[in-house]
């Protein structure tokens, strides 16, 4: 690696990030945005889960509500599903991995909440399986994937399509997403 390839990456993700503020684009996460605040505002919470990178920024997403993002305030109820190893390896033993988030949404939400999944490919089983539980359940749900969608483009009521297909950028952009809504949170359920 050299200084002509760290330029060129750093580039290809100011490109990438540069896609996402197209006027579509910007609509779209406004939309999403204001659905948490929505469900914030109503006394609900935020559940999310990802595998892998995306359980990061599951986790990554859950501390900016529960701890704060730019402001002291109160404290946000979020649910992330991936960090209960106990639970996701017991329920993966006895009824497979690719229940083991939709099990834990039917014990965790409620009418009102907003249920976020994150998938880089939009096609990991567990997460399709997950979408479908929140429709089952009448629990609205937001994705955020890559810029084809894969399978959980249709299951989401909203969907964030990172406009990339390389799995860097497009954690990178869902990076900037989480930090846009907590922004909106902040900004809108605590306004004065």
């Amino acid at each position: 690696m050299n200084k002509e390839t760290i330029v060129a990456l750093i580039q290809e993700s100011a490109d990438v990030k540069i896609k996402m503020a197209a006027e579509a684009q910007a609509a779209n996460i406004e939309k999403i945005a204001n659905k948490v605040v929505e469900a914030y505002k109503k006394g609900h919470k935020t559940i999310i889960c990802g595998n892998g990178g995306s359980a990061s920024d599951a986790l990554h997403f859950a501390a900016e509500m529960v701890c704060r993002f730019e402001i002291n305030r109160p404290a946000l109820p979020a649910i992330t599903l991936c960090e209960n190893i106990s639970t996701v390896t017991a329920v993966g033993n006895d009824f497979g991995y690719s229940v083991s988030f939709s099990r834990q949404l039917e014990a965790f939400a409620q009418a009102g909440d907003v249920f976020i999944a994150i998938s880089t490919s939009g096609n990991s089983e567990n997460i399709v399986e997950v979408l479908k539980q929140a429709k089952k359940m009448g629990i609205f749900s937001i994705g955020m994937t890559n810029e084809t969608g894969g399978k959980m483009a249709d299951l989401c009521d909203l969907c964030f399509f990172a406009p990339s297909k390389i799995t860097a950028r497009v954690q990178e952009c869902h990076i900037l997403l989480i930090h846009i809504i907590a922004k909106f949170v902040e900004t809108k359920v605590f306004e004065k």
